[in-house]
């Protein structure tokens, strides 16, 4: 079977914490922003049977498989597929909102697309294939500073510049086991006398950085937080799951400085032991939670002990 033919199979991350913490209501109308495969819609229209969601994703084999596994559920459930930074609601508003951020297993598990250097792919990494911005544009005509910046601030990697270097001496690259072994070569330190294996594989933290780059992930992020709480019914809330510590940080700041959100978790809820050893996927989860509250309420305090 080819892996286009494999089905978008998506285990969504802490779903118990997420429905619990967005506090179901009757007749509640929900926004999925990242539907994926439909895990965490399914939950919600399931668990009430007159709730409704509109359903987002800028994937359209994602939005393809949430059809899918939403259809039974007919009209109760809306689809647009978009960035949902681009999305507008119009004269809707919503009793709960909820964002699993960041790249999916069902994403990385297709080679096709570019987002995992375990097996040879094209260089793609585009979660919207109808953008033109593709990591092998970015890796082959980006400037050795571009491409430093990007794996500093995108990917936090120690040593952005060196392989930036060797990358830019080396180009072009069209596949992802190509890009890899470059970037793994550029670690490789001679007077590291060593034995032990890198904890991670050299490329992982370059790869992140060229997806989040590729795909704008940050500034979308930035944009959705700042236009999702106006889409909320007083008393509804917004739940947001991240992955990495750039996304945490910016949901963490703009829940707290937004004075039209009380912030109901003061610290990341995170997955439990369980989840954890049937989803490893989940280990690197924070959930964090907050309320829509009236115009009249206070701004949020500051919480120094947030971590």
């Amino acid at each position: 079977m080819n892996s286009t033919d494999l089905p978008f199979a998506h285990t969504p991350v802490m779903s118990e914490a997420l429905i619990q913490g967005l506090a179901l209501q009757a007749h509640g109308h929900y926004l999925d922003a990242t539907v994926g495969g439909g895990g965490h819609s399914h939950l919600i229209l399931s668990t009430l049977a007159n709730t409704r969601v509109t359903a987002l994703d800028r994937d359209a084999q994602a939005l393809y498989a949430a059809r899918q596994r939403l259809q039974a559920f007919g009209d109760r459930v809306q689809f647009w597929h978009g960035n949902f930074a681009d999305y507008n609601p119009g004269n809707d508003r919503f009793d709960g909102i909820l964002a699993d951020l960041g790249v999916s297993s069902a994403q990385l598990d297709r080679p096709e697309r570019g987002f995992s250097f375990r097996a040879e792919a094209p260089l793609d990494m585009r979660m919207d294939q109808r953008q033109v911005l593709t990591a092998a544009e970015l890796i082959n005509h980006g400037s050795e500073t571009e491409l430093a910046d990007i794996f500093f601030h995108y990917g936090e990697e120690r040593y952005a510049r060196r392989i930036a270097r060797r990358i830019v001496a080396r180009r072009p690259f069209t596949t992802t086991t190509e890009l890899a072994a470059a970037i793994a070569a550029a670690n490789r330190r001679p007077t590291d006398k060593s034995s032990r294996p890198p904890r991670i594989h050299p490329a992982t933290r370059v790869f992140q950085a060229l997806r989040i780059a590729v795909n704008q992930e940050l500034t979308a992020v930035e944009t959705f937080l700042q236009r999702a709480p106006d889409w909320l019914t007083t008393g509804g809330r917004i739940g947001i799951i991240s992955f990495h510590s750039l996304e945490d940080r910016q949901v963490k700041h703009h829940f707290r400085a937004d004075p039209r959100l009380k912030v109901l978790t003061k610290k990341p809820i995170i997955a439990d032991p369980n989840e954890i050893f049937a989803n490893p996927r989940s280990r690197s989860a924070k959930l964090r939670i907050a309320v829509r509250v009236a115009q009249e309420s206070l701004p949020n305090p500051s919480h120094s002990s947030d971590r």
